[in-house]
């Protein structure tokens, strides 16, 4: 556990620089069944470290939608505007329709009253949608449109290109979803630095600004979103560790457990007041007409159905009103939040399973959950939160967290966490796991049978990010399967266990290679997997173990001699130190004796052979080769396939680009001829600047060009536009410049006039308070405010000769260019400091002139000054001591 823990990711709320501002950018997408919403860490100066970034109409959360009208593509809320006269056309429910079989995603399709025209995928299985003149399109491809209208809205907000991402998902998603997802936002061009569960982003928003070295806790996060919902358990508490030196307490979590329902939700409450409503309107117009088989009224009902629930939220009553629901009969009724809270009797039993199963498997009661906190739009309410209540015993739930924002923001701090840019200063470690089991299967010839069985290879809960290996004993190709471990636990929609088939080959071909040599243990396959931060389980690579035993030739190292020519050569260095009395003819015949056993010896070495046999160990790794076979709903996109749905969505972005200009220009160009005849006809001012001539002529030209843009300009380009409205800025520039100059003018002469005899005041009080100033500067100024004064003076004069038709004689800008420059140089003189006084230093040289003159008058003092200086240079005096201290904070200052 202590390891587990020294390995946390690390979170912050306090954001600083750790690279340049351009890098220091990341965004997070919480990415729902019905909306979206965007937050972005930004470093930029000036900007909020953390903020939700907001869509065109200004909202916090967008409508995942895309729609295809006209020719041109439309996301977010231009397309859902379409929603209730195009509903076939504007499509809805893209993330929970990622990796569905065909079969699952048409019932599911169906339940929610969407009528997209949909078809088999031949190659995976999956849906498709038919697109008029577009095409078909996958929901990969959907999604991709989705999180790239996201990442436009993080980098309109922060105003600088950012590609890494973090994005929320739902605990249930499986393998491939999480793939799917992963390759829909390659399409989009983003860089996905981390899927996080939903959960781990509200919990790191929750505990980010908390302590919990005092207490531990455990905190259950309910969520009801729109179309699912799940309780989470999730453990608070902290751990020491050292930084700096110093032992400090570090916050973290821990997820123990998450149970969910995948088809409860908001919308499924909806779905029963649509089901209520449409009964009633069947009834009111007779004649067996079913209002359900109509798409465009059934997304009308829809429509309005979701505010009714929303005001049910916060009263005990709300009508409802649609204009021609069907064949131009029009539908009103009302219903109490009493009637319909009985609709939804079974919603509210069901809605407690999650939370009741996550405390059952805990071990937990009640009373031990610290908080429930509620997140998701659905959980407001009122009879949801009552059933919570009583089932927990609890008179009120914990709400701190913002129900729609909470899981954004904490996924938010993940990216700011894991990207290269941005360095955090608050901790809080996370740790999140596998909400599936998966098992590995390997078949193959000859294998035994303990081997071809089933084994886990991911337990529940098992620690995001992980690495695993399986070794295998055998001399053959073979196959890995992949597989969730349950039948009865599969991600929604999902038919089949199988996730996943590989084929592993190379091992009969290393065997066959090996088998000749002297293998110390049976040849065996080494198989790694890896469970990534985003909860997507892989087979990495495989490679074949060869262990063999053989004899190999090292050179010889004889121990023995060398030892003993060391021992006698030590013996005798010491006897020689120790006896010193000792003859030096015993010493010369020592070494003699020396010589003659070292020549023996040499002799002996150079008789046996250098080199030796020894039976050595060896192990060879053979990389296996790996090749993946999926089939079904399960496969990802190939290569091919996301090449060609890359350059298809370019072109789709360039064309929307181009929508969005020619859009834009055409509006300024509408706009600017609505402005320009307004002030023709209701300012004065207009006629003391322009002749009638030029009004008539210049109208003339406006009306021209406004008939042209509701005939032939309604299918224009965005240049065309342009090019018009540059014509009559050409006509109308030098007008309007004249007529901001008629007020203009005046008032920056009036404005210079005013700080000429301001500069007067001022040259006075330099000449009276700062007489250092130099006094060629000051002139200077006075020259520089007297040639101002006469310029404006003939700059007026000339004015009132000019015609108020023609071109000024000076402008208001020229006035105010020549005042700053004025005032620059009065600024640089008043930043001329007053010198400093002046310090008498003392006559040093002058005590030493008078002392050579003592010393040449009397030459026996000199030679005592001599032997003095002599010593002194010996043992250094006292005042030179006091010097040399002196000397030392000059040079501290110095550094």
């Amino acid at each position: 556990m202590a390891r587990l823990l020294a390995k946390l990711t690390l979170i912050t709320i306090a954001l600083t620089f750790l690279f340049s501002p351009s890098h220091s950018a990341v965004f997070s997408i919480d990415l729902g069944s019905e909306s979206l919403k965007v937050t972005v860490v930004n470093l930029k100066p000036g900007q909020t470290p953390i903020s939700v970034a907001i869509n065109e109409m200004s909202k916090r959360k967008s409508p995942v939608l895309v729609s295809f009208h006209d020719g041109d593509r439309l996301l977010g809320e231009e397309a859902a505007g379409l929603v209730a006269r195009y509903p076939q056309k504007v499509y809805s429910q893209m993330r929970d329709l990622i990796g569905k079989p065909y079969a699952s995603a048409k019932k599911f399709l169906d339940s929610l009253y969407l009528p997209f025209e949909a078809k088999e995928d031949s190659t995976r299985g999956t849906v498709n949608f038919v697109v008029d003149k577009n095409g078909t399109y996958s929901p990969e491809e959907l999604v991709a449109m989705v999180l790239s209208h996201a990442a436009n809205l993080a980098e309109f907000h922060s105003k600088i290109p950012i590609k890494d991402a973090v994005i929320a998902v739902p605990p249930y998603f499986g393998q491939a979803e999480r793939k799917g997802l992963l390759q829909a936002a390659e399409l989009a061009g983003i860089n996905v630095l981390s899927l996080i569960n939903e959960h781990s982003g509200a919990a790191l928003q929750y505990g980010i600004d908390k302590d919990f070295s005092n207490e531990s806790r455990h905190v259950v996060f309910y969520d009801m979103g729109s179309s699912s919902t799940y309780a989470a358990l999730v453990y608070f508490s902290s751990y020491k560790s050292k930084e700096y030196g110093k032992t400090v307490s570090v916050n973290q979590f821990q997820v123990k457990d998450v149970r969910w329902n995948p088809e409860l939700g908001g919308q499924h409450m909806e779905l029963r007041l649509v089901e209520y409503f449409a009964n009633e309107f069947n009834a009111q117009v007779g004649g067996g007409i079913d209002v359900r088989k109509f798409p465009k009224a059934m997304a009308k009902l829809k429509k309005q159905v979701k505010r009714t629930k929303e005001i049910l939220s916060a009263n005990t009553g709300a009508p409802i009103s649609v204009e021609s629901l069907h064949g131009d009969v029009d539908f009103r009724s009302s219903i109490t939040r009493e009637k319909f809270e009985e609709l939804c009797e079974d919603i509210w039993e069901k809605s407690l399973v999650p939370l009741k199963e996550l405390l059952e498997h805990s071990g937990l009661s009640a009373d031990q959950i610290y908080a429930v906190e509620l997140i998701g739009g659905a959980t407001r309410v009122p009879k949801l939160q009552a059933k919570l209540q009583e089932f927990l015993g609890r008179k009120e739930l914990d709400r701190h967290l913002d129900a729609d924002e909470a899981i954004v923001l904490g996924a938010a701090l993940h990216a700011a966490n894991i990207s290269d840019g941005i360095k955090l200063n608050r901790k809080l470690g996370m740790v999140d796991g596998s909400l599936y089991e998966f098992v590995i299967e390997l078949s193959g010839a000859n294998l035994p049978k303990s081997e071809s069985s089933r084994q886990l290879l991911v337990p529940k809960m098992k620690k995001l990010p992980s690495k695993m290996f399986r070794s295998i004993i055998h001399d053959k190709d073979f196959e890995v399967s992949l597989a969730y471990e349950s039948e009865h636990l599969l991600p929604p929609g999902v038919t089949s266990p199988l996730i996943a088939q590989y084929q592993i080959s190379g091992l009969a071909d290393a065997s066959e290679k090996y088998s000749s040599r002297n293998l110390s243990s049976p040849i065996k396959a080494n198989v790694h997997f890896s469970l990534s931060r985003s909860g997507v389980l892989s087979l990495d690579r495989a490679d074949a173990v060869v262990e063999i035993t053989e004899w190999v030739e090292v050179p010889r190292k004889n121990l023995t001699i060398e030892n003993s020519t060391i021992s006698s050569n030590v013996s005798d260095e010491s006897s020689a130190s120790n006896n010193s009395e000792e003859s030096s003819e015993s010493v010369q015949s020592d070494s003699g004796i020396n010589k003659t056993s070292n020549t023996s010896a040499e002799e002996q070495a150079a008789a046996e052979p250098a080199t030796e046999k020894k039976l050595k160990k060896r192990t060879f790794r053979v990389p296996l080769k790996i090749v993946e076979k999926i089939t079904g709903a399960g496969m990802s996109l190939s290569k091919d396939f996301l090449a060609e749905a890359k350059t298809k969505l370019q072109a789709l972005d360039k064309k929307d680009a181009e929508r969005k200009r020619t859009a834009e220009s055409k509006n300024n160009l509408e706009g600017y001829i609505y402005t320009t005849k307004e002030k023709i006809e209701t300012l004065e001012e207009f006629e003391k600047v322009s002749t009638s001539e030029e009004r008539k002529s210049f109208v003339e030209k406006l009306d021209e060009v406004q008939d042209w843009l509701y005939t032939d300009g309604e299918d224009a380009n965005a240049t065309e536009f342009e090019e018009r409205l540059d014509q009559l800025k050409a006509v109308g520039d030098p007008i309007f410049f004249r007529l901001k100059e008629l007020t203009a003018r005046p008032a920056a002469v009036e404005h210079a006039r005013k700080y000429l005899i301001e500069l007067k005041q001022i040259v006075e009080e330099w000449k009276s308070k700062k007489s250092w100033l130099p006094k060629e500067r000051v002139d200077e100024v006075i020259n520089i405010a007297e040639k101002l004064k006469n310029w404006l003076d003939e700059k007026e004069t000339e004015q009132k000769k000019t015609s108020g038709f023609s071109k000024p004689a000076f402008t208001s800008e020229e006035v105010h260019l020549k005042v700053f420059e004025l005032q620059n140089k009065v600024a640089s003189i008043n930043r001329i400091p007053k010198p400093k006084p002046k310090i008498q230093k003392s006559t040093k040289n002058e005590s030493e002139s008078n002392e050579q003159n003592t010393d040449t008058d009397n030459s026996d003092s000199t030679s005592t000054d001599s032997s003095s200086q002599s010593d002194e240079s010996a043992n250094p005096s006292k005042g030179e001591s006091e010097e040399s201290v002196d000397e030392q904070p000059e040079k501290h200052d110095e550094l």
